[in-house]
């Protein structure tokens, strides 16, 4: 086996169990003294994994989805619950939306309104409604309709005032 940093022969095997995945790490000698694998009270695998190799590519996000702008990888996306930039929300857009299924009802907010608004909303629509049936009534000369809706405008404004 080569070490994963260098390339060299690995003398070095370190094999590490989260979440019931396994990720195994190859080193040679000289990266594990490099990398504090002889002092386990230095030593974190997760670290040096999320370290670079030379190259400057993570261990770890070999084979997951990162973002070009700002190298963010959907393992920093899980552990912090943050994107790294405004770029992140197209990047893990999969990730996103499944994740607020999870947490909500849709993934489109479509927000509240207070009751008195929405009342008030129905009232101008309705109101709306009935200027242009007025002015279609009296532009085809249907005096008496035009008398009907100029009477339940007048009622609806009453109505929307109060």
């Amino acid at each position: 086996m080569k070490c994963h940093f260098c390339e060299a022969p690995a003398t070095v095997h370190l094999t590490q169990i989260v979440g019931g995945k396994v990720q195994k790490v190859h080193l040679c000698e000289k990266c594990a003294k490099e990398k504090g694998v002889s002092d386990p009270s230095v030593f974190s695998l997760a670290d040096m994994l999320l370290g670079g190799t030379p190259d400057g590519e993570r261990l770890l996000a070999r084979n997951e989805p990162t973002c070009p702008q700002c190298g963010f990888t959907q393992s920093d996306f899980k552990k912090t619950g943050r994107l790294g930039c405004a770029h992140c929300y197209e990047v893990f857009a999969e990730a996103v939306e499944s994740m607020l299924r999870d947490m909500h009802k849709g993934v489109i907010h479509k927000g509240k309104m207070p009751p008195k608004f929405l009342r008030h909303q129905f009232y101008q629509r309705r109101l709306e409604d009935l200027q242009e049936s007025l002015r279609r009534a009296v532009r085809e000369e249907r005096y008496e309709e035009a008398a009907l809706l100029r009477d339940e405008i007048a009622q609806l404004e009453t109505q929307i005032n109060s």
